[in-house]
């Protein structure tokens, strides 16, 4: 196109091209607020906002949510669930549209009020808000509406919809052609289309197949100030179902370049433009033009970011992808300022982003705008509904200044020629050379290279120009008759394709793809013929039948054979990536029908065959997204059924299956770009992160490892999510052909992280033995999220005075309750470590907190060991002791975390030459198989059972010398002589010693009870032989019996007193008990019988079996 524009060459006049530019500015400023002024009398009118509550979707009735959104008549009201108590906040709309329930769902998927409900349908919807949209069009009024809401809240129902319930778009588009089938015949009616959708601060025409790297270009009309988009394909249309088919074209191409560029369809925004023009004639006989343009806007998901924890990341600002939204929302804001009169200077943003430029006009300029706010029902989006809300309320204040758009079509001639004529003559005598005459305006404030750099970007800002209002002349001087000749002919041989798809759907074997948004499902089809197909990159040689673009797809990617109504799938080279229902594909494989297939990271598909339909048992009939997802993520060793899981359970299970494929995604972006780093879900309980007992739940977190030194990172969910759009980011300038991506600076690469501590392991100590004053010493298991022990902790936790000083070995507290009220101390003491890595030799430390700590206690570094001695103590005082301190002792824990200094640095060199991909296949052989997770929670509760048991054993000695000296008292008054043996000071003082303990002989017997549960339940923990034969044999404490004594109970184990008790019989308080129990003792040798998992009295004692 440039070259056939003739711009006359004249020597350069002298001028300053600042001034030049400054000039220019002006002009268009003077323009805008012409827009907004406008000679002819404007017609001023409030944003029209409305609200929608959508109904539960499946994942919200699973994990029962509650419903916090009413409504009532214009007044919409949303309640706190974390303050159910308080007044909800009140918000008042134009509509308030509740569709959440009370409605029918009718025989061909049409939702339909019940009677007397207060359901709003689709049409009613289209009545209030669509109609009003129309009606305004015909007036040759610019008209605008767009949806805004988080992603899944149901913008695209209302917008477009799904099946028989059609949404705005395709209802306005019909009752715009039944409008004009019922006009004036005098007046001709012409009606273009056209689609783009916006992603990552791109512009991508939806109507065309090829777009140009880095998108479309967006530049502003200076005479009226407003922006458009350059080369963008507007297409003549003469029906509705012109515009559907049209419409389904823009689905598919989005679906096909969302796949290929590992685009989030839900951080898209798409905008349909219908620009309707009127063309009749008036009184003096003149053509004039009446011309509207429709803008009909989806917007992107509307996330907050510091809701999924984005903030704190260096790389926070880096991305574009949230760029369009946050500009959005000052340009918003910016216009209820300046429509409440509150301010009167305010410069409203809209070069901020491409939306806010292209809507521009949409917003406080020449155009009826409608807004829809689409509201999640469910509690667990409490904040990103609030959010929502206020956006719309800030909305409504929003004042616009809409004309009637009608002019001869003559005069808009005459002027576009009049602009062409004056931009050639400034192309050819306005343009000053840098350094030339007349430049003193500008010396000494801009650089000779400055100066060309400004007279390059106005030279090409007229040239476009030029070029639009060439096109634009074009434009006009052919017939729309001719455009929709031209339309129609190149669709009707898309239509003969469309026609043969739907026909071969039914009859032959194919592949139809899934994607997370329903709308870009099923759209694109892939039919296997007879014979071999081959599926790959274009760029193989020969080239593949059908062709994939995109991650992790291989030139050779895989071969599928289909004979005799069968079909077979094998990997086409070594290293392909394919997934045959969530399992890699490893050899030739027979597809069954409604198989799910996943090609590299992006290409997921379902296998139709219709000539052999019987499908696998117990598959859906109908397969989703998500459906797919949770069979990756069951095959990657995360449990995917919700029966029985709380609601954080659940929430944390969405968050996996959301996470697994963009993780998968990274990951091959890592590959391509070779960065040596490799990602992994994880799930780490709130006792990691925060200690056992923690009331925050589990959390979803990705781990990052450098695969040249080792170093880990956790990133929080949406730390990772803001990471991940940049990576997308950078992999897209890679594929525009960017060489500056392989030399990006470290800090600006999104797959950098300066090096940092990592939590190698946490060890838990419960403080059951502090409520009975007695001390608690033992080396721990570090172990890490998965449960691998990953070394030992050294620990020791005493009672003490407030000096420090171990309480006197005869101090004992037999009821917890003793200690209320009293003044109490313990001293925490971390005396080593030994860890099993050698790459945490770089330096060591522990972290800790006790009741009610806000920060964390920290031992020094110690570097150059792994066996470090950290010799480390705190001594903790409570003036008196409370309910909540008694309750911490005797439910509560420390949880200490043992943490690793990292160090930017390759220990060895040979793993340079590797690449990523060769470097995580490594690490994969090198941990294969799945292995079974065990949780943070399990390793804690085991941690907290040997814990009891070993108070239980303290507090057994106590009482095992109290007996020894109630039988020495026995003895002593027995061998008196018959007139010495008084039986009162006897009594006192066998009283005065088991009441010491405040408990009867029977504690001995409880105290065994409970030990021979916990027995049982370490035993289940353990691994045994295998035959189950010796399952229930668990050894206890015997009592040391007298055996002169003369009498002894005998309780069987099934009487209801021994049933009731676990199995052991508890004796009345002055009786001591005798367990009648299979007769295999053994001396005790030890305090724990590493073989049998048996807890020995010492010394002394003996051990019987109990079965």
């Amino acid at each position: 196109m440039a070259d056939q524009l003739e711009l006359p060459h004249q020597p350069n006049r002298r001028g300053s091209v600042v001034q030049e530019i400054a000039r220019r500015r002006r002009e268009s400023y003077h323009q805008q607020q012409l827009l907004q002024g406008y000679r002819e009398k404007p017609t001023s009118a409030r944003v029209k906002v409305a609200v929608r509550c959508r109904p539960f979707n499946q994942r919200e009735k699973d994990r029962g949510a509650k419903l916090i959104i009413d409504m009532n008549g214009a007044m919409t009201t949303i309640q706190n669930p974390e303050t159910p108590n308080e007044e909800p906040k009140k918000f008042t709309f134009d509509f308030s549209y509740w569709s959440h329930d009370g409605y029918t769902e009718k025989d061909d998927g049409y939702l339909e009020a019940n009677p007397g409900s207060k359901y709003s349908s689709q049409r009613r919807v289209f009545d209030d808000l669509g109609q009003g949209v129309l009606d305004n069009a015909f007036k040759g009024f610019n008209c605008s509406l767009f949806a805004y809401g988080q992603t899944g809240s149901g913008k695209s129902y209302s917008m477009v919809g799904y099946g028989n319930n059609k949404g705005i778009v395709p209802i306005t588009c019909d009752e715009l052609f039944k409008a004009i089938e019922a006009g004036d015949k005098a007046t001709k009616y012409e009606v273009t289309f056209s689609m783009l959708e916006i992603y990552n601060e791109q512009v991508r025409d939806l109507l065309s197949k090829d777009n140009p790297k880095g998108g479309l270009q967006v530049r502003q009309n200076p005479k009226l100030g407003l922006f458009y988009v350059v080369g963008l394909k507007k297409v003549a249309v003469g029906s509705y179902a012109e515009i559907d088919k049209r419409t389904q074209e823009g689905t598919a191409n989005r679906t096909v370049a969302s796949t290929n560029m590992n685009a989030t369809s839900s951080r898209a925004h798409t905008v349909v433009t219908i620009t309707f023009d009127q063309i009749s004639k008036n009184e003096a006989g003149e053509e004039t033009k009446k011309s509207s343009v429709i803008n009909l806007v989806d917007l992107a998901g509307s996330e907050r970011a510091d809701s999924t924890g984005a903030t704190g990341d260096r790389l926070k600002e880096g991305a574009n992808i949230n760029k369009s939204l946050s500009a959005l929302g000052n340009v918003i804001s910016a216009l209820a300022d300046l429509s409440s009169g509150g301010k009167k200077k305010v410069m409203v943003p809209y070069r901020d982003s491409v939306l806010t430029k292209l809507l521009q006009n949409a917003l406080g300029g020449n155009s009826k705008t409608v807004m829809i706010a689409a509201l999640s029902p469910a509690d667990i989006n409490y904040d990103e509904t609030l959010s929502t809300l206020r956006y719309a309320d800030r909305a409504k204040k929003i004042k616009n200044k809409a004309v009637v758009n009608e002019n001869p079509l003559d005069k808009l001639i005459r002027e576009l020629r009049e602009e062409n004529e004056k931009l050639k003559k400034q192309m050819g005598g306005a343009m000053p050379v840098a350094g030339g005459a007349g430049m003193d305006a500008a010396d000494g404030a801009y650089s000779k290279e400055e100066i060309e750099r400004m007279r390059k970007e106005m030279e090409e800002e007229i040239r476009a120009q030029l070029l639009a209002n060439q096109e634009q002349m074009k434009d006009m001087d052919e017939s729309f008759e001719d455009k929709l000749k031209r339309n129609r002919e190149e669709q009707e041989a898309m239509g003969a394709a469309q026609a043969n798809t739907q026909d071969r759907k039914s009859k032959d074997p194919h592949l139809v793809n899934l994607n997370e948004d329903p709308m870009l499902s099923g759209v694109i089809f892939h039919f296997i013929e007879p014979g071999e197909m081959t599926i790959g990159r274009k760029d193989a040689n020969p080239p593949p039948m059908i062709q994939l673009t995109g991650l992790s797809i291989s030139k050779q990617h895989a071969v599928i054979t289909f004979e005799n109504s069968e079909a077979t799938i094998k990997p086409g080279e070594q290293g392909a990536k394919t997934k045959i229902n969530g399992v890699p594909l490893t050899g030739p494989t027979t597809l069954q029908h409604l198989d799910r297939v996943l090609f590299g990271s992006n290409h997921m598909y379902v296998f139709h065959n219709p000539l052999n339909p019987k499908a696998p048992e117990n598959t859906p009939s109908k397969i989703d997204w998500d459906f797919a997802q949770k069979e990756i993520a069951k095959h990657k060793g995360f449990d995917t059924a919700s029966a029985g899981m709380s609601k954080e359970q659940i929430i944390a299970q969405e968050q996996i299956l959301e996470l697994l494929p963009m993780v998968s995604e990274v990951n091959a972006i890592s590959e391509e770009l070779n960065k040596h780093r490799t990602f992994e879900v994880i799930l780490i309980s709130g006792a990691a992160m925060e200690g056992y007992g923690s009331k925050k739940g589990a959390k979803v977190v990705v781990k990052m490892k450098n695969l040249l030194n080792g170093n880990t990172w956790l990133w929080e969910r949406g730390k990772f999510m803001n990471r991940r759009y940049m990576i997308q980011e950078l992999y897209q300038r890679h594929l525009d052909g960017d060489e500056d991506v392989m030399k990006i600076p470290k800090e600006e690469d999104p797959f950098w992280e300066p090096p940092e501590d990592v939590l190698i392991g946490t060890a838990n100590v419960f403080l059951q033995s502090l409520s009975y004053a007695l001390d608690f010493d033992d080396k721990l298991s570090v172990t890490d999220y998965k449960g691998v022990e990953e070394g030992n902790l050294y620990v020791n936790i005493t009672p003490c005075s407030d000096k420090g000083k171990p309480l006197d070995e005869d101090f004992f507290v037999e009821d917890p309750q003793e200690l209320l009220g009293k003044p109490f101390h313990y001293k925490v003491t971390i005396k080593s470590a030994e860890v099993n890595k050698a790459k945490y030799s770089k330096g060591l430390h522990v972290k800790y907190k006790v009741y009610q700590d806000d920060d964390f206690t920290s031992t020094p570094v110690i570097k150059a060991t792994l066996s470090p001695e950290f010799k480390h103590h705190r001594i903790i005082t409570y003036p008196a002791v409370n309910e909540d301190q008694l309750g911490y002792f005797e439910h509560g824990c420390i949880t200490f975390q043992l943490y690793g200094v990292q160090e930017d640095s390759v220990n060895d060199n040979r793993l340079m030459k590797m690449t990523t991909k060769e470097l995580r296949q490594m690490e994969q052989l090198q941990t294969p198989g799945m292995q079974r997770r065990q949780t943070i929670s399990e390793a804690s509760e085991e941690s907290k059972l040997r814990n009891e048991l070993d108070v239980l054993r303290k507090k057994f000695e106590r009482l095992e010398k109290k007996e020894k000296r109630i039988q020495d008292l026995c003895s002593e008054w027995k061998s008196k002589p018959a007139e010495e043996q008084q039986f009162e000071p006897f009594w006192r003082h066998v009283s005065a010693v088991a009441n010491s303990s405040g408990n009867k002989l029977k504690t001995r017997v409880e105290i065994l009870n409970t030990m021979l549960k916990g027995q049982k339940m370490l035993r289940a923990k353990q691994s045994s032989d295998g035959s189950g034969a010796n399952d229930d044999l668990v050894s206890v404490y015997s009592f040391e019996l007298d055996p002169n004594a003369k009498e002894q109970i005998h309780i069987a184990n099934n009487s209801p007193r021994a049933k009731r008790n676990g199995g052991l019989g508890t004796g009345s308080s002055d009786s001591p008990n005798v367990i009648q129990a299979q007769n295999k003792s053994q001396e005790a040798g030890g305090a724990q019988n590493g073989s049998n998992g048996s807890i020995n009295s010492g010394a002394g004692s003996k051990a019987c079996v109990i079965q």
